[in-house]
């Protein structure tokens, strides 16, 4: 304990130098204030780097070396969250971080494989502070005995899912399992399908999995950058420490719903409309919105030009829209080509009308006056104002918010029904799929951007050439009485001499500096370096097209549980998900162990879906706390609640009330420093959430209300949250696979002994 202290002191010690380095690189860099571009440049890259390091080393700052590997060769090596050197001549590893190769049989190692490891040990700490070892020894001949021998080698795992929630995701760097690192050092080329049932660790596995890819890949992905998609503000807020605690900060982080720039929806819809909404089918109806807006004349738009009359036409008009749509381009940059096509049209209908000899026929115009012809035609205001009813600008937001509002003749009516709302209703997640498959068909036309930045150029050249001119006339009036004295000081070169006025304006522009996550979410076009979805199953088709876009290498770690789908729109099948995009060339695995969920509420939780699916096998827990769920009836909803929320708060971790939305009002009113909301504060000892709002988290305690008003997903979600204690309130008739285990574990609520329990 002792010298592994030493060890971990010194460890800390060389953190703490790299810290102060880091910290003062950054204020020295800072204080320099204005300095010329090459500099500023310089200096901007140093500070992002090294704010880089700072925030990694200051995320490790609690349990920085977690083992330790003796080889039967006789090296040793320290594993830790992140690799450490020491200040020597040679860069000597200290502390190898745990996703290199050295680190592997650190969690692969067994006694029938040993992979060379006489000893594994697992070092547990409190802040800075060792606190206990755990020794494994894998060599059957060794004799040596520390006396921190742990023989099953499940304390430190046993320890983990043991412990009271914070509120937070924890990393599982310590406690990686066999079949959980060969998911995460899989390659990150194709797509990878993660299935595991409640409590499998899959959500840790797709952390680590990015850690580690960001490790064996630092430079791709760090300018491609990562993207990390939850279900819900809540979940991401919940796995928001897990990468910065693995030294890993610029990751991407996002729901559906953030992922149009300028967008940030949180409203849901009804399931119904969510379901419309999310069919692939609705991609051909925006396709339809774009080209039904892409109008011929009726019957004809009259131009006035040059006191001549010219004739816009349906036969005109349509030769020109559909040599524009063979182009292909999406709507808004199509357009510069409909412009083309209608002013040459317009052209060949005025050149014939003043050009035309009156006694042979023949056109008396060069190409000169036809270009001059074209020239005017394109000034008329008459002549834009007619391009723009025929094929006008639109926007995505303009386009998604208009066909909502009215998207009968696209649709049947009774779904029409469900999607219809005002111009004005603020965007949902739905909605944000949409958004991005318009901008798709829409594109943009960037003529007047061109144009703007044609001419800011033009300013800066301009102004560079000014400054250029003012060197050449400072030095010409420094040098002019010396040359004749000193012949050789015409020969000293000025600015103007080695730079023209263009590349001097280019070393002026200033440089972008955002980290690639930071840029990617301001960047409707980005294609991430790899893409992890987390409760995949519950994305529509239309969510799946906008992440496809943003992965046109197929590089992708998808993580769910089918039996888990909720969400009205969610594909469900993995098949359904990945055929149009990838067809079979995709990998699929699968966790089966339970860590999270003690075998007692895992045999409630599964009768729910048996009910539903005979066959149903969940996955197996591994621990048993010995304390069954328990079902109570009651008359008193809110009462009921308040006492049981009382009885199941740990002294430690956390309570999950979950409960449907409807009820959340009244719930709130009577529990006890409780967080509820769309953003909960997971960190709060009472958490009032729904079961959507569920996903992917866990808790000491949970109490589930009203169970009968979920449908079978929602509700085994909901019952699979908890790590120690589950209960279970109700005032109506229980689900059918509720029905019988309520018979075994039931304690009526005191105020209803003397009443029989109600039917199911």
């Amino acid at each position: 304990m002792r010298r592994e202290q030493e060890f971990i002191d010194d460890l800390y010690a060389r953190v703490d130098v790299l810290r102060g380095n880091a910290e003062s690189s950054v204020t020295d860099a800072l204080a320099q204030g204005d300095k010329p571009m090459q500099a500023r440049l310089e200096r901007d890259i140093l500070v992002a780097e090294r704010s880089g390091l700072l925030a990694a080393l200051n995320a490790v700052d609690g349990s920085l070396c977690f083992g330790r590997i003796d080889l039967t060769s006789g090296d040793s090596h320290h594993i830790g969250r992140i690799g450490l050197r020491a200040d020597d001549a040679d860069r000597t590893p200290v502390l190898i971080d745990w996703r290199a190769g050295v680190a592997r049989p650190f969690y692969l190692a067994t006694g029938h494989t040993p992979m060379g490891l006489r000893r594994r040990r697992h070092i547990a700490s409190e802040g800075r502070a060792v606190t206990a070892l755990h020794d494994e020894f894998l060599d059957v001949g060794d004799e040596t005995r520390t006396g921190h021998e742990d023989p099953s080698g499940d304390a430190v795992l046993l320890a983990a899912l043991n412990a009271a929630r914070t509120g937070r995701m924890a990393d599982i760097v310590q406690t990686i399992q066999a079949e959980q690192d060969e998911i995460i050092r899989a390659p990150h080329q194709g797509v990878l399908v993660v299935e595991g049932g409640p409590g499998t660790g899959k959500t840790a596995v797709a952390l680590h999995r990015a850690a580690y890819l960001l490790y064996e890949h630092r430079e791709l992905l760090a300018r491609r950058a990562v993207l990390i998609v939850g279900p819900n503000p809540a979940f991401l807020g919940y796995i928001g420490e897990v990468l910065p605690s693995l030294g890993e900060t610029g990751v991407l982080l996002a729901t559906v719903g953030e992922l149009y720039p300028g967008v940030r929806a949180t409203a849901t819809d009804p399931p119904e409309a969510a379901a419309v909404k999310g069919r692939a089918e609705m991609a051909d109806v925006l396709a339809r919105a774009v080209r039904d807006r892409q109008a011929l004349p009726d019957p004809v738009i009259a131009i006035e030009h040059e006191r001549e009359i010219l004739m816009l036409d349906d036969g005109l008009v349509s030769v020109a829209r559909e040599r524009t749509r063979a182009a292909r381009l999406p709507h808004n940059a199509a357009r510069e080509h409909f412009e083309g096509h209608i002013l040459n049209a317009l052209t060949e209908l005025y050149a014939e009308r003043i050009g035309t000899d009156p006694y042979d026929g023949s056109n008396l115009l060069d190409v000169s006056d036809i270009t001059q012809i074209r020239d005017d035609l394109a000034e008329n205001p008459e002549v834009g104002s007619a391009i723009d009813r025929l094929w006008p600008r639109l926007t995505p937001r303009r386009l998604v918010a208009d066909l909502l509002a009215e998207p009968a003749g696209y649709l049947s009516e009774p779904d029409a029904a469900a999607i219809r709302r005002p111009v004005t209703r603020a965007w949902t997640v739905a909605d944000v799929p949409l958004l991005d498959e318009a901008a798709e068909l829409l594109g943009e036309d960037d003529r007047t951007a061109r144009a703007r930045a044609e001419r800011e150029r033009e300013r800066q050249v301009s102004y560079a050439q000014g400054v250029l001119d003012v060197s050449y006339a400072s030095r010409t009036y420094e040098f002019e009485d010396k040359e004749e004295d000193d012949p050789e000081s015409s020969e000293v070169l000025s600015a103007h001499d080695i730079i023209d006025a263009e590349r001097f304006a280019e070393r002026q522009e200033e440089a972008d500096h955002r980290s690639a996550a930071e840029r990617a979410a301001a960047d409707r076009g980005w294609a991430f370096g790899h893409i992890i979805v987390d409760e995949a199953q519950e994305l529509s088709p239309m969510a799946w097209r906008l992440l496809m876009r943003r992965s046109p290498t197929r590089s992708m770690t998808l993580v769910g549980d089918p039996a888990q789908t909720a969400e009205a729109a969610g594909a469900g099948s993995w098949t359904d998900i990945l055929e149009p995009f990838v067809e079979d060339r995709w990998e699929h695995t699968r966790l089966g162990v339970n860590y999270r969920t003690p075998v007692e509420i895992m045999e409630l939780a599964a009768g729910v879906v048996r009910a539903e699916h005979p066959d149903f096998e969940p996955p197996s827990s591994v621990r048993s706390t010995g304390v069954r769920p328990w079902i109570r009836a009651t008359d008193d909803l809110p009462g009921a609640v308040a006492k049981a929320a009382g009885e199941l708060t740990p002294v430690e971790g956390r309570l999950a009330v979950i409960a449907p939305r409807e009820l959340h009002r009244r719930l709130a009113a009577r529990l006890d420093g409780v967080t509820a909301g769309t953003e909960p504060d997971l960190t709060h000892r009472v958490v009032l959430l729904d079961p959507r709002q569920a996903k992917g988290l866990e808790f000491d305690s949970v109490l589930v209300v009203e169970p009968g008003a979920y449908g079978t997903s929602d509700l085994y979600v909901a019952l699979t949250r908890a790590t120690q204690r589950l209960g279970v309130l109700h005032t109506g008739s229980l689900p059918e696979g509720l029905t019988d285990t309520e018979k075994a574990s039931v304690r009526a609520d005191p105020a209803r002994r003397s009443r029989p329990q109600p039917a199911s």
